[in-house]
């Protein structure tokens, strides 16, 4: 952070603490007096522009991801395999021989000792009133003296960024929040109380699939809400995100202001959070009960009116644009990025470049659209490369986890011509039939599909 602060990153300059403007000033006068310090200085400022992302000018966020996963200095090693780091951090992996060069030459240790008092004192001040709300969360959740074995929630304060932004990350089983504290001695307690209700509650919904499961056909009343893209293909991120602000909604407006309560909440639904509202009304039970969130959570999935809640949904008028989460989907959002990357690469021919691409979107599944969509491209590589079985494999897979119909669809056509060819007729017809159950209006799909299911599909011959 002190190396980008001396780059040109000053969002939120004027509110931080007095001792940003004093790093920045220390390495602006070491870079002035020191040529070495001065060209490895200069190095990141280039590598920091040439990888901004697309619509932004002043962007860290990446930088930050890629710090929680690097060890001590001055190594600055990962530590995790590069295969396993979260991509937004992949992406900017290259500064790190950059960041070795600049913290000898700039002599940061030494700018480190020389500030570590005031971090310290950061720590120190704010321990007990974030101790204080993580308990307060955790008595509302009935869970005195919760312990996470396997799970690590961790906040880090560090005043070299802007306050009013907060970075709050999960990966795996670690939850992160990093901040600023204000020069007007206050921190942003909302976010670091979402962050550590997604680490509660995350885990819940992995051992409630089958629940979960059932709500799907909820998400398809939501796709004009304006909320991210995660939250309409993944069940289990939306059910979680609308507990959470049903949560927020009964723990931070006192009981006494009703009115307010229910604007949270009706805000929460308008933005595509359409389960909010029936968890409020359950909360309020789960209060006068003596059990805790552990076994209160499977009862309100299972309680759940699903018909009652898309009839609901399907009444809202939903607000033209949603807050954004406090967890960012960047990563998976990235995978997108390298998704489309990938089929630009297929469309263009560049069938090795592609299936890189679509690979390692693959190995890193984070849910959503993008593995069914990495499958079903991988699949249609190994087709034009005659690994046929490879092929039926990966249509199989895409068929698993395919969301968007014409993906769907298409698996299945691709699935029922290989079967025709195999002379598998009645395995060929279920697939056509799957196609055609699919959802995709499109004409070719079902005229395709159709063609399948009354004459058996014969590849073209060669001229």
């Amino acid at each position: 952070m002190s190396a980008l602060n001396s780059c040109g990153y000053d969002s939120g300059l004027e509110e931080s603490l007095p001792v940003r403007q004093e790093v920045r000033s220390e390495v602006l006068a070491m870079v002035q007096q020191n040529p070495k310090a001065a060209d490895a200085r200069n190095a990141i400022c280039q590598f920091w522009r040439e990888h901004q992302p697309s619509g932004t000018d002043n962007d860290v966020s990446q930088y930050v991801s890629l710090g929680l996963e690097l060890s001590e200095p001055p190594g600055f090693a990962t530590k995790l395999p590069e295969s396993d780091l979260p991509p937004d951090a992949a992406h900017v992996l290259g500064i790190i021989s950059l960041l070795q060069k600049y913290y000898q030459a700039a002599d940061i240790h030494a700018l480190w000792r020389k500030h570590q008092g005031e971090y310290n004192s950061l720590v120190n001040s704010w321990h007990d009133p974030i101790a204080g709300l993580i308990n307060q969360t955790d008595i509302f959740l009935k869970l005195p003296f919760a312990v996470y074995p396997g799970q690590r929630f961790a906040l880090y304060l560090e005043p070299l960024l802007s306050p009013a932004q907060v970075n709050a990350r999960n990966y795996v089983n670690n939850y992160y929040v990093v901040l600023s504290p204000g020069k007007d001695g206050k921190i942003r307690t909302e976010e670091i109380r979402h962050t550590y209700l997604h680490f509660v509650l995350d885990p819940l919904a992995a051992t409630h699939g089958t629940s979960l499961k059932r709500l799907e056909p909820i998400l398809l009343d939501i796709r004009s809400a304006p909320l991210a893209t995660p939250f309409k293909n993944d069940i289990a991120l939306l059910v979680n995100e609308c507990l959470i602000r049903a949560i927020e909604a009964r723990t931070t407006i006192p009981k006494n202001n009703e009115r307010a309560r229910e604007a949270l909440v009706q805000r929460s639904v308008e933005q595509g959070y359409v389960f909010t509202h029936y968890f409020y009304e359950a909360l309020a039970n789960f209060e006068k009960e003596s059990g805790g969130i552990k076994t209160a959570y499977g009862d309100m999935l299972h309680n759940m009116d699903l018909g009652h809640e898309r009839s609901r949904a399907r009444e809202i008028r939903f607000a033209a644009q949603a807050e954004p989460e406090v967890i960012s989907p960047a990563k998976v959002m990235l995978q997108a990025d390298l998704l489309n990357e990938a089929e630009q690469k297929f469309a263009s021919r560049d069938l090795e470049g592609a299936e890189k691409l679509a690979t390692q979107v693959l190995q890193h599944n984070n849910g959503g659209d993008e593995p069914g969509r990495a499958a079903f491209l991988l699949a249609r590589i190994a087709t034009m490369l005659g690994r046929m079985e490879e092929a039926r494999v990966d249509f199989e897979q895409a068929t698993q986890s395919a969301r968007d119909p014409r993906t769907l669809a298409w698996s299945h056509i691709f699935l029922g011509r290989i079967y025709d060819i195999q002379d598998k007729r009645d395995t060929a017809i279920e697939h056509y039939r799957a196609a055609l159950a699919a959802g995709d209006p499109a004409t070719d799909t079902r005229k395709a599909a159709e063609n399948g299911l009354s004459t058996p599909y014969e590849p073209p011959k060669r001229q």
